[in-house]
């Protein structure tokens, strides 16, 4: 199957509300596991040992958030883009590095999974990061407290990064990882943005909340489809798009997150369709292997990232009517045999023969089995979970 491409009409919602008028009135998650987080509540408030203990933990976090941030693109900028416009994302690329045989250094060369410091000199990917986690973790404390304080600081983080005049980003990633001496930014740089799939099941989920109204989420919706025609139409976009291996698996997976919240299901299930379903056959090999992430340093890693990312955009292809957990080529390829062929190193069956220059965990394997588990009656998964059983709820929610 080929990629038509998606063409600018697709892009306008009609209005912000998405996948069958939010299946008739009820709220839905787009990634969030809400029986899940459902089940932890009723833990919590039925002071079950092990959960009071995990929501104390999250409180904790929380409460040290209030006095922290906000965040934006527009604080610690050590470096202005091309652009000159400090509303303007900047990184650099995380593995490359100066060439000591050139004077100036540039241009730099690569060195695959050996993160040059200097991109921690740039503080707008820290700021990102800071801005997504912290919402998701005062969301929840608000979720199992009620506590509005924890809202009011929500509202404050994403006024400030999505629609302050003075501190918003532009919707734009025009110059992430930029790499010294040889462009000012990449399409590559948009696996930077990837966190911004939180936000839209936190506002969903903060909607009864007296701190969040319709003016808000709306904001920041407007935000969200102004960023989502930038990843569709522009340069950088279109270059990330093409990317065959993790990075082209990541650029859908915010493209079909985006367009559902934004009220495009026609882009979500078009995107679905027509580009995510011609990546098994890019991405996989008939047993299951992805020879793109395990030619990495860290193969390990980069191959169960990628099964994430396959696992999170199943989930969401549901919600339009595409059954992508049960897609497979005529020759077998497909996320279920991607499992399998993991399945052996998890359980230590086999010894995991591809470089891998940091040590191996098991966090990201147990999420992609937890998941599968759900769809696939499998008992090697039954296994695993078994000898992996999940430790803390609340960092299994989505």
């Amino acid at each position: 199957m080929t990629y038509r491409h998606i063409t600018l009409f697709l892009l306008i919602p009609l209005c912000f509300t998405s996948f069958a008028q939010r299946k008739a009135g009820k709220t839905i998650f787009i990634l969030l596991d809400e029986q899940a987080l459902h089940q932890s509540k009723q833990q919590y408030q039925n002071k079950d040992t092990a959960m009071v203990a995990q929501v104390n933990n999250l409180l904790a976090r929380a409460d040290s958030l209030l006095s922290a941030g906000p965040y934006s693109v527009t604080y610690h900028k050590t470096k202005l883009a091309p652009s000159n416009d400090k509303h303007d994302y900047v990184s650099q690329a995380p593995y490359w590095w100066a060439d000591s045989s050139k004077k100036d250094g540039k241009p730099y060369i690569r060195k695959d999974g050996r993160r040059n410091p200097e991109i921690y000199l740039l503080h707008d990917g820290s700021q990102i990061g800071n801005l997504c986690n912290s919402v998701e973790q005062l969301t929840l404390a608000w979720y199992f407290t009620g506590n509005e304080k924890y809202t009011q600081k929500v509202k404050t983080l994403l006024q400030v990064w999505f629609l302050d005049a003075d501190t918003r980003m532009n919707p734009n990633l025009n110059y992430a990882q930029y790499i010294p001496g040889l462009n000012d930014g990449r399409g590559i740089g948009i696996i930077e943005t990837t966190g911004l799939t939180v936000i839209p099941d936190m506002l969903t989920l903060l909607q009864s909340s007296k701190n969040v109204d319709s003016g808000l989420i709306n904001g920041i919706k407007q935000w969200y489809q102004q960023y989502l025609n930038w990843l569709v139409t522009s340069k950088n976009g279109k270059s990330e798009h093409s990317q065959i291996n993790n990075h082209g698996t990541y650029y859908d997976l915010q493209v079909v997150d985006f367009a559902l919240f934004t009220g495009n299901d026609a882009l979500a299930k078009q995107t679905l369709q027509q580009t995510t379903m011609a990546r098994i056959d890019q991405q996989f090999t008939p047993d299951g292997a992805m020879p793109l992430e395990l030619i990495r340093t860290k193969s390990w890693g980069y191959a169960n990232m990628n099964l994430w990312g396959w696992c999170r955009l199943a989930k969401m292809a549901a919600l339009v009517n595409v059954d992508l957990w049960h897609e497979q080529t005529i020759d077998g390829k497909g996320i279920k045999t991607a499992i399998n062929w993991l399945m052996p190193y998890a359980l230590k069956q086999k010894a995991w023969t591809h470089e891998q220059i940091e040590p191996i965990t098991y966090g990201t394997f147990t999420r992609i089995v937890r998941a599968a588990a759900a769809v696939y009656p499998d008992d090697n998964f039954k296994q695993y979970l078994k000898e992996h059983p999940i430790k803390n709820r609340l960092n299994d929610i989505n």
